[in-house]
């Protein structure tokens, strides 16, 4: 297998494929446009750096991911989850992330790579709640850049066409999943308990 191993080889491939607009659709700051494509998104995947690696989580809240404090900065809560904090534990030791947001039903994803810091002041936690609870922490993010990504891949994907939708009854449940990286565990048990278990801690 060739293998590429500079920025001069990969400048002969894509070099010339460069557009303008790839360039001038980066910013330091939320446009007005910007703002409104992110503040709508209810899905952003977080990608953060850490000395054991790295890691990309999911995260979600109907009604926008994220809140927009000015064209700088964002706040993004952090809602039960597996208790992991892997991204979190990343965070407080190398600020760097990345998110890319989606927007159900649009072809254009949104991307930042900033900075972040954790937050469990009392009353930015209050601020969230939700159904009389509140995340245990919310994360300040400073943007560096933004931008939009072109949408060739989520049009490639066919992302948001329900014909290629997954039939969920022919997918591997959690419990089974589980009991595949484990070996001897009860997936009965679990995937019987998750739905219930789920709608009691989303928040």
């Amino acid at each position: 297998m060739k293998i590429i191993s500079s920025i001069e080889e990969l400048n002969t491939i894509y070099g010339a494929g460069l557009s303008q607009a790839s360039v001038d659709k980066v910013t330091k700051r939320l446009t007005p446009l910007y703002r409104e494509m992110i503040e709508i998104s209810p899905f952003a995947a977080l990608a953060t750096v850490g000395p054991e690696g790295l890691d990309c989580s999911p995260r979600g809240d109907l009604g926008g991911v994220v809140r927009v404090v000015d064209d700088e900065t964002l706040h993004l809560p952090d809602w039960r989850g597996n208790n992991r904090v892997d991204s979190l534990s990343n965070i407080v030791r190398d600020p760097r992330l990345a998110l890319m947001f989606l927007i159900p039903g649009s072809n254009t994803t949104m991307r930042i790579n900033g900075r972040g810091l954790v937050s469990d002041d009392e009353a930015l936690l209050s601020s969230f709640e939700m159904d009389g609870k509140h995340p245990r922490t919310v994360v300040v993010i400073s943007i560096d850049e933004v931008y939009f990504q072109c949408a060739r891949a989520v049009m490639r994907a066919e992302l948001w066409n329900a014909a290629h939708f997954a039939d969920p009854a022919g997918l591997p449940t959690p419990g089974q999943m589980l009991k595949g990286a484990v070996g001897d565990f009860d997936q009965e048990t679990y995937d019987r308990e998750w739905p219930g278990r789920a709608a009691k801690t989303m928040w």
